[in-house]
C-alpha cells in the first residue's frame, strides 16, 4: 500500500492533471466507479487502477491493468473530486484517425470543459460516431471534460483535427456540413434530415470563425421564442444533432 503523498507514483498521478504531462506520457486519469467501469468494458488500455483502502466496491475485480492500493489520504491527494469514490484509473491514449463518418460533430474553440464533455456525451446518445476538435478547443482529457462525458469518451472517436482540411473532405464525400450561426442562416427545421450530416459548432462567446463558416454547406440557427439572448452551446448542439440524425 502507498501511504505517502510524496511517493513517485502519487506525484505522477497529480502531474496527469496537466495537459502538458498528459501529452508527454500519452496517458490520462479517470475517477469514479462509472467511468472506470466504462473504460474497463471498452477497448482502451487501462495501465493501472488506483484503489483506496476504504473502497468497498468489487469493481477492481473486473478491470485490467495493475491494481495499486493506497491510503485514503493518498487517494484524496490524487483525487480531483470533493467526495472521492475510492477508485480511479490511468488510461493510455488511443491513436485515432479521421474518417468520413456519416455523422460527425465539428467543434471550433469550445473552451468550457463541461460543455465539451456534454457535447461528446450527447453526440454518443444521438448516434454521431466522430467528434473533431479544432484549434482552441479545451483538452478532451481534462478531468472535468472526461467526467462530463460520463463514459461516452470510450464509445466514439474523439480527435484533434484541422477544420479547414476536415470540412472539405466531408463535403467531397457527400456529407453536408451544417454550421450553427445567427446571421445569414436558415432555421434548422427548414432542412430535412438525410442519411448523413456533419454539424459545426463554435466558441461560446465568438461563435464559429468566418473561414469555417465559408467552407460549410449551409448555416443554420435555432429560433428563440423567449427573451434569452442565446442558447448554451451544448444545448444547441443537442437540438441540432438529434434533428440532423433524423
Amino acid at each position: 500500500m502507498i501511504t505517502s503523498t510524496q511517493n513517485a507514483k502519487v506525484k505522477e498521478w497529480k502531474k496527469l492533471k496537466t495537459r502538458k504531462y498528459r501529452n508527454k506520457l500519452r496517458r490520462f486519469i479517470i475517477e469514479g466507479e462509472h467511468l472506470v467501469e466504462e473504460a474497463a468494458q471498452s477497448d482502451w488500455t487501462m495501465v493501472e487502477v488506483i484503489v483506496s483502502e476504504g473502497y468497498e466496491g468489487q469493481l477492481h475485480n473486473k478491470v485490467n491493468g495493475s491494481i495499486i492500493l493506497v491510503s485514503e489520504q493518498v487517494f484524496k491527494e490524487a483525487s480531483d473530486t470533493e467526495t472521492p469514490q475510492g477508485i480511479a484509473a490511468v488510461i493510455e491514449k488511443k491513436e485515432l484517425t479521421f474518417k468520413n463518418e456519416p455523422y460527425t460533430l465539428l467543434l471550433d474553440s469550445i473552451q468550457d470543459p463541461g460543455n465539451l464533455g456534454t457535447l461528446i456525451r450527447t453526440a454518443d446518445a444521438a448516434g454521431f460516431k466522430q467528434v473533431i476538435l479544432g484549434k482552441g478547443t479545451v483538452d478532451v482529457y481534462n478531468e472535468k471534460t472526461v467526467r462530463a462525458t460520463q463514459g461516452s469518451l470510450f464509445h466514439l472517436s474523439v480527435l484533434q483535427g484541422e477544420l479547414e482540411d476536415v470540412i472539405p473532405k466531408l463535403i467531397d464525400d457527400g456529407i453536408p456540413v451544417y454550421a450553427a450561426a445567427l446571421e445569414g442562416a436558415k432555421a434548422f427545421k427548414e432542412i430535412e434530415p438525410s442519411s448523413s450530416a456533419a454539424l459545426l459548432l463554435g466558441n461560446e462567446g465568438q461563435g464559429i470563425a468566418d473561414a469555417y463558416l465559408q467552407l460549410s454547406t449551409e448555416q443554420v440557427f435555432i429560433p428563440i421564442y423567449g427573451q434569452a439572448e442565446s442558447l448554451n452551446v451544448a444545448i444547441a448542439g443537442g437540438i441540432l444533432m438529434y434533428h440532423f440524425k433524423g
